[in-house]
């Protein structure tokens, strides 16, 4: 078996086992409470992503002094508070993050 087969057919499962969710439920199969329940999943998840990209460091160690992620991770979320503009907010987020890392 290839390698190439392997890569190919698990990206195939990996797609069918999402689009199934998608497709094949109906919206109208979810009452009401469930789906205020199911609006709180994004906001669980998405820390659960971040927190190891911004505080863990490249060799797995928890890091907070001297960290630049973290420095600008507060940047961003303060121009998101005010400006509420994602794409202001991911610019400034890169932008400080190069400026700590190739200047400071």
């Amino acid at each position: 078996m290839s390698n190439w087969y392997l890569i190919i057919s698990c990206g195939f499962i990996t797609y069918l086992t999402r689009f199934a969710m998608i497709a094949l439920i109906k919206k109208e199969m979810f009452n009401q409470r469930l789906r205020e329940i199911l609006s709180f999943v994004p906001s669980a998840i998405f820390p659960a992503i971040i927190f190891p990209a911004i505080f863990i460091n490249d060799t797995g160690i928890f890091e907070i002094g001297e960290n630049y992620k973290l420095i600008a991770a507060i940047i961003a979320m303060v121009i998101g508070i005010f400006t509420r503009s994602i794409i202001a907010t991911i610019f400034s987020g890169l932008a400080s993050y190069w400026f700590l890392i190739f200047v400071v």
